[in-house]
Parts: C-alpha cells; structure tokens; sequence
C-alpha cells in the first residue's frame, strides 16, 4: 500500500456562532464546534438513545473564513472535510495536554451550507473565493446572495427546467 490517508468527514449542525481570530499580519482564523448525533433504538426497554459527538474545527483558509464570518451561524447544518490534526499546549498549571481538531486548510478542504440558513447557503471549497450562492430549485430564477464566485448553472431565462427538457428527441 502506498502512502497514508488523513481525511475527515463530517456532517453536523454548529453548536455556537463561530469565532472569527486574525493572525498578526491580518489572515482571519475562524473557530467552530459541530455536533453529530447518532440515534438507536435500546433493544431492552425501546427507548429511543441518542449520542452527541462534539468535534472541534479549525479553519485556516481564508476563502473559507470569509465563508463561515458571513453566513455560519449557531445552529446551521454544515458538510465540511478536512484533516486531522492534534496539536500540543500547557495548561495553567504546566501539565501537557493534547487537542484533537478538523483542519481546513489548502486547497483539500470543503465546507457547504446543507440547510441554507442566513442568506443563501452554498458551498465552498479550498481556495475559493466562494460568498454564497446555493442551491436553489431549477423552477426558480437564481439570485445572487452575496459577493464573490457562485457555483452551478445560472437559470438566466426564469423558466421551468422541465419545460427545458420537452424536446422532440427522435429516439
């Protein structure tokens, strides 16, 4: 086998408005906890079990950061992928401790708004200069909700896209 994979997926909704940081020479370094939840059914007494998982997430991107500074809010669903990353730091007392985070990151990350909360949802990748979009229904005119690049096909004429596909194919 070669090489080695570190790859995170995760699918969750913020558990508090995000924290936006900035480095000294000005890059934005954004700051969230994603929750994700597991369900079951508890075969002894059928009770309904749940488990949260809270999980840390660093994002260094700046296209990213623009991303989660304007639309991510508590409570929003968010796709992301990124990488694993445990880093070293001493507490008050001088005792080593350990924190595991998602890093997002170059151009290997992603992270896309799955219930469109705030103003648009949409996605971005690594190194985009994404600031919105989303995905809308193809019956709708797309609108435009925010700066920057948005991604898909534009609906310029406002019609219906099934009418688009009532072509006479002689097949």
């Amino acid at each position: 086998m070669a090489g080695s994979v570190n790859k995170v997926i995760l699918i969750g909704n913020v558990g508090a408005d995000p924290e936006i940081r900035r480095t000294q020479d000005g890059r934005p370094i954004a700051n969230l906890r994603i929750a994700t939840s597991e369900t079951w059914r508890d075969r002894n007494s059928g009770e309904r079990r749940e488990k949260t998982e809270w999980h840390n997430v660093v994002v260094f991107n700046e296209g990213l950061c623009k991303v989660v500074e304007q639309y991510v809010k508590k409570g929003a669903k968010l796709y992301i992928e990124g990488q694993l990353q445990t880093r070293k730091w001493q507490d008050q007392s001088g005792n080593d401790r350990y924190t595991t985070e998602v890093v997002l990151q170059g151009f290997n990350s992603t992270l896309t708004m799955l219930d469109g909360r705030g103003e648009g949802g949409g996605a971005a990748r690594g190194g985009s200069d994404f600031g919105g979009g989303g995905y809308e229904d193809y019956d709708q005119p797309r609108q435009s909700s925010g700066g920057g690049r948005s991604g898909g096909q534009s609906n310029q004429g406002g019609g219906n896209f099934s009418r688009d596909l009532d072509d006479d194919i002689p097949f």
